[in-house]
């Protein structure tokens, strides 16, 4: 339950009805709701060198048999579906307010010709998820000096 907060708010717009707009300024900032409000999808960071591409999703709290990857002909999928339970009796729990948790997602990526998809790695370290996808032979950048005659 969210404490709500009532005061003379006039200077905001809210000379015909501050007390309703408190209420749904309340109730929109409220935890619950707001989180739930928002997507919970994590944030990615997706980077190239010369012999690699990099993908970094960020995903705290999570842990790397929340994960799966699956790759179908050029389509790189990452799937997590997360609940938290409480394996407790009825009988011992006293709380005033529990909410459940779950968290699922799923992110898609589509890589490019030019990526190896025999020796993709993933690790998961420190609340980021970390997928190296190799770049094909050709596709690597040659470089080398050439004489001058």
């Amino acid at each position: 339950m969210t404490l709500v907060k009532f005061g003379n708010n006039l200077s905001k717009g809210n000379a015909l009805n501050p007390l309703l707009s408190d209420v749904f300024e309340s109730f929109f900032n409220d935890s619950f709701v707001s989180d739930r409000m928002v997507s919970r999808v994590p944030a990615v960071n997706i980077g190239e060198s010369d012999k690699e591409y990099h993908i970094e999703l960020a995903a705290p709290g999570l842990e790397k048999n929340d994960f799966k990857i699956n790759l179908e002909k050029n389509l790189l999928s990452i799937n997590v579906e997360k609940r938290t339970e409480n394996t407790e009796s009825q009988e011992a729990k006293k709380y005033n307010k529990r909410e459940f948790s779950y968290t699922s997602f799923v992110r898609t990526f589509t890589l490019p010709e030019s990526a190896s998809y025999e020796d993709i790695q993933a690790e998961y370290i420190d609340g980021i998820l970390k997928i190296n996808v190799p770049k094909k032979e050709e596709a690597i950048p040659q470089t080398r000096e050439i004489n001058i005659k």
